[in-house]
């Protein structure tokens, strides 16, 4: 089957298409309806009639664009017409929303006359909150659009012009540093002279580069001021005629440092990548074949060449999606006039400096592992990079604000942590830790240190300040490795082996003597990563402590428990995992310890976990689970959860909300707890899960993660005597980072 083929299955199968309306208010009882619709929709009608800036509090408007098109220039197919488009527009659209969360009506029109486009656009402004066009051929693009910008009074925005000139900036702006070249010194060559190449040329000159020094080739060869005086240009590319001779590409690409091709496939030789300057940069973006292969281009000389094209498969793609969610998603949050030059300056600057930084684990996976390290091949951010959005977006919001065409203002800080929350509940919870942490970061043994993962973290931990990270291991190794993974940080490292640690080796002695070690097995022990960053924190001489990556959960688990030990008054230490869904957040233990523990361990790790919930300003309501809704099933099974939680009803210290025996459906439907059980003592769903047995909290987590798409952060382990957890070996950077911040989270109130 054709990929072509795979597409028309993809858009065909029911429903077709690829977006859909969704309410975002409840609509299940009659009174809702009425809010939704009549007569509850004449008080926001009222108000917006009097103040019309009342539509951005009262409607979508604020998070809605439109997406418009007449289908006369669709990228690799031509004028194919508007509706033809329309499967364009939709999937533009699902970029909109998959990337910024911002919402999209998709809107073709069969006008071919500028003048009816611009009125029909016009007279949507009520609707959008920014209007982005697509796919409109050159130069009506141009005119279209500067008579939009100047009518509307929201964001108008030619994603073909501005988007590729943004992303290809980013690149211009890192492949300069790489290679250590000035802007203003670039003599910079551009294959085609549409809509994309005078804007990129528009905008590489807002970045630095001299008007004087662009050359710009058509199909009739290079623009020169003898074409302009004859009337062979239009009033857009006209500005980049030079007084020149005459000259095809191939004249236009000797001496040149920078190759811009946004033509067609195959127009570049390797000869003439030959005739340009020492270590040239190529951005053949062509699509779906660029101007010169990948392979081609790098086989053509032995200097450095950096190199970009619009592809995924080869290093450094120009991607548009890179730049119009995140730019209009600052633009609309700080209800912008229009996407001016500072605001598309701000998003690639933002988008260059993002490139330089280590890269998550997440994004490596979705690329196929790369390496992906700042340098000739890696100079953009890859699409898939969460971080964009919170890079790009307050970058344009800024540059609106101090720009004057921003109509409300913002604390960056509090919108960072919007964007998040709008990335996923998980960010959005993890972003309360996070803050705890920064405001007194503690020391966090990292017992692994060799592992790259662990270092990338150590480096985040540290330039994130949201710990001071140890790492254990051989110094000069660790150094090596922060060092090839272009991290710049000193970490601070101590080794096992490098140094003696008679006292270490005394306190583990004195600590296991009685279970059967002798003092030169402890000194044996002392060696291993786990055994001594375990003493470390039993001696204070750090506040907490991260392994497992390495290791089986157990073999992990053990040397804490050996030398650390539970909490005072804590007989049992407890895996608690958060999970969280778009709206509801749950705490579930316990899901790596406790096989099969009886009423008083379920109860003492219901208190742990109610702990731990409270850590991330939630309050607990705990539910103890069985397959019995309250003596439904009487037998020894269900008597254990039941039996511990009358044990916390009558514990004094447990000043939080618990019952049970329940079924899971009882425990978070509201309507099955208040409406079945009305004498239930949770008057709301549960949000603290308590399985009767490691089995059965292992199988739901992981159910839960895998195919109730909840985000998982976790196993976080309480009832410890100090701050220390086990990671699972598959983790990513941003795990270990988030336990390290929990970590840091408990040390901060263990010494308070």
């Amino acid at each position: 089957m054709t990929l072509e083929d795979d597409s028309l299955e993809y858009h065909a199968e029911r429903p077709p298409g690829k977006l859909e309306i969704t309410t975002t208010k409840p609509t299940n009882t009659q009174r809702e309806l009425s809010l939704a619709y009549s007569p509850g929709v004449a008080g926001p009608c009222r108000e917006i009639a009097s103040d019309p800036d009342a539509a951005y509090q009262y409607t979508v408007k604020g998070n809605l664009v439109g997406v418009v098109s007449n289908g006369s220039a669709v990228l690799g197919l031509g004028d194919i017409g508007a509706q033809a488009s329309k499967p364009v527009m939709e999937g533009k659209g699902v970029l909109f929303k998959r990337f910024a969360d911002i919402d999209v009506f998709d809107i073709e029109l069969d006008h071919e006359d500028p003048d009816a486009f611009v009125e029909s656009v016009a007279g949507m402004e009520p609707t959008f909150g920014g209007i982005n066009l697509e796919d409109i051929k050159a130069p009506e693009c141009f005119t279209i659009e500067s008579q939009l910008r100047e009518r509307m009074d929201v964001p108008v925005f030619h994603d073909d012009q501005h988007g590729t000139a943004i992303i290809s900036g980013a690149a211009l702006l890192n492949a300069t540093e790489v290679l250590e070249k000035d802007l203003a010194d670039l003599e910079v060559t551009f294959a085609g002279a549409g809509a994309a190449a005078v804007a990129s040329a528009r905008f590489y000159v807002s970045l630095g580069v001299k008007r004087e020094n662009i050359t710009m080739v058509d199909i009739d060869g290079i623009l020169t001021t003898e074409r302009a005086e004859e009337g062979d240009l239009n009033a857009y590319n006209r500005e980049f005629a030079r007084d020149v001779p005459e000259g095809e590409l191939e004249d236009a690409m000797v001496g040149a440092d920078v190759f811009v091709g946004l033509a067609a496939g195959d127009i570049v030789s390797q000869e003439m990548v030959r005739s340009m300057a020492d270590n040239p940069i190529l951005f053949a973006m062509a699509n779906p074949t660029p101007e010169i292969s990948y392979d081609a281009a790098k086989a053509a000389r032995d200097d450095t060449i950096i190199m970009a094209t619009g592809r995924s498969d080869y290093p450094n793609q120009v991607n548009n999606v890179l730049g119009f969610p995140f730019i209009f998603r600052g633009a609309l949050d700080v209800r912008a006039t229009e996407i001016n030059e500072a605001m598309k300056v701000a998003a690639a600057e933002a988008l260059a400096d993002l490139a330089k930084e280590d890269v998550p684990d997440a994004v490596r996976k979705a690329y196929g592992d790369q390496p992906l390290q700042f340098g000739p091949e890696y100079i953009i951010p890859k699409p898939m990079d969460p971080r964009v959005l919170f890079e790009v977006a307050p970058a344009v919001a800024n540059a609106a604000i101090d720009s004057g065409v921003a109509r409300v203002d913002l604390e960056v800080d509090t919108y960072v942590e919007d964007l998040e929350a709008r990335l996923g509940k998980s960010r959005e919870m993890m972003r309360v830790v996070l803050n705890k942490a920064q405001s007194d970061p503690q020391r966090v043994a990292l017992a692994e240190g060799h592992n790259e993962k662990i270092v990338r973290a150590a480096y985040q931990l540290e330039e994130q300040g949201i710990a001071e990270p140890v790492l254990i291991g051989n110094e000069e190794r660790i150094k090596r490795i922060a060092t090839e993974l272009g991290l710049e940080f000193e970490p601070d490292v101590v080794d096992p082996k490098g140094d003696s640690y008679d006292e270490y080796v005394d306190a583990l002695y004195e600590r296991r003597r009685r279970k059967g070690i002798t003092r030169r097995e402890a000194a044996e022990l002392i060696e291993d990563s786990n055994y001594f960053a375990s003493v470390m924190v039993e001696q204070g001489d750090v506040d907490a402590m991260l392994t497992g990556l390495t290791h089986h959960y157990p073999s992990a688990l053990r040397p804490l428990l050996q030398v650390i030990g539970t909490a005072e008054d804590v007989d049992y230490a407890a895996g608690v995992y958060m999970l969280t869904f778009k709206n509801r957040v749950v705490f579930l233990a316990d899901a790596t310890v406790n096989q099969d523990p009886d009423a008083e361990t379920l109860a003492e790790v219901t208190r742990h976990t109610a702990d731990i919930a409270r850590r991330f300003d939630v309050e607990p309501r705990a539910a103890l689970l069985s397959y019995s809704d309250f003596g439904s099933v009487d037998n020894e099974g269900t008597r254990k959860p039941r039996r511990a939680a009358e044990l916390l009803r009558n514990d004094s210290e447990a000043d939080f909300p618990v019952d049970g025996e329940m079924q899971a459906d009882t425990a978070v439907v509201e309507e099955t707890l208040q409406g079945t059980y009305e004498f239930a003592d949770l008057e709301k769903p549960a949000n603290v899960l308590v399985m009767p047995n490691l089995e059965a909290g292992n199988i739901t987590y992981k159910l839960l993660q895998r195919l109730g798409g909840a985000e998982a952060v976790g196993p976080m382990l309480t009832g410890m005597a100090e701050p220390v957890h086990v990671l699972q070996r598959d983790d990513e950077v941003k795990d270990i980072v988030n336990l390290a911040a929990v970590a840091t989270v408990e040390a901060q109130q263990s010494s308070q």
